[in-house]
């Protein structure tokens, strides 16, 4: 298997997951999947149910910021 081979595959709500910010790993909680445009984040998101993106929460920060499945890495 290849580095990031496991990214974006069969993510759910309350999944535990990590993703690259600012150059490093932070890990979270998946609290919904969004598969249409609307606002998330802070944001403009430009989802759809051929291409859904995931809104996570940090688990340092307690922030939430939304990402394509491909930026995802689920947990074990």
């Amino acid at each position: 298997m290849g580095k990031g081979s496991d990214r974006g595959k069969k993510i759910h709500k309350g999944d535990e997951v990590a993703w690259s910010s600012h150059g490093s790993e932070t890990t979270g909680k998946v609290e919904k999947r969004i598969t249409e445009r609307t606002e998330a984040a802070g944001r403009t998101v430009d989802a759809s149910q051929e291409e859904p993106q995931y809104e996570v929460r940090s688990d340092k920060s307690g922030r939430s910021a939304v990402h394509k499945p491909s930026a995802l890495k689920k947990k074990k």
